[in-house]
């Protein structure tokens, strides 16, 4: 068996574990999940509301959710795409009610489908950039890209999820998810270099 395979085998088993606990709703597990994932769904939940008041009252109601219908998820996809998924819905819910900018929107939204090369190989472009550039400047930037590209990104880039479980998570074609994923690249680069050419006029003028 390869290397891929065997981790691949291990995925499965753990996730298989993991959906009988759930099912038994074992507090030792639940404890287990959000030690393991907190810091993840944390981050995802910043990112996707900009707001930490907002984003940790998600998170607490996020890990409700899992004890409550833990039942529901079945060990057949990874643990964390049904988490974000979980978390996603809830930041969708309080769109609604607050009349936010809703990443419900992401769905009807009319982007170019034309398709993408994914490079297989080499640092990803994010990567790139995360080298070369501070990464809370790459996190600042990234909270002011369309929320359907700064959602595609953070998933990709930060929570290494492949662009199928990424469809999966946000419900949209892979043709959506490519293009969310390269626009999103294509618009954070500006926006860096703009960021990076004004803070040295900020900080000349305090000085």
């Amino acid at each position: 068996m390869s290397l891929t395979a065997a981790q691949a085998a291990l995925t499965q088993a753990e996730n298989a574990s993991i959906a009988r606990g759930l099912k038994r709703q074992d507090p030792e597990l639940l404890d287990h999940l959000i030690d393991q994932y907190q810091h993840r769904l944390l981050r995802y939940l910043l990112f996707l509301t900009g707001r930490r008041e907002v984003a940790e009252d998600l998170f607490q109601e996020t890990w409700m959710r899992v004890l409550v219908r833990g039942a529901q998820y079945n060990g057949k996809a990874r643990f964390d795409t049904w988490l974000f998924t979980i978390a996603r819905n809830l930041v969708i819910d309080l769109s609604r009610k607050r009349t936010m900018a809703s990443l419900d929107e992401m769905s009807d939204s009319s982007e170019d489908d034309r398709p993408f090369e994914v490079a297989t190989t080499g640092p990803s472009p994010l990567d790139q950039f995360t080298t070369r550039e501070d990464s809370a400047e790459v996190g600042e930037v990234l909270l002011t890209l369309d929320a359907a590209y700064r959602e595609v990104l953070v998933l990709r880039f930060y929570e290494e999820l492949s662009l199928e479980e990424i469809a999966g998570v946000t419900r949209a074609p892979l043709s959506t998810v490519k293009s969310r994923l390269y626009r999103g690249l294509a618009s954070l680069k500006p926006e860096l270099e703009r960021l990076r050419s004004h803070r040295p006029q900020v900080a000349e003028a305090r000085g």
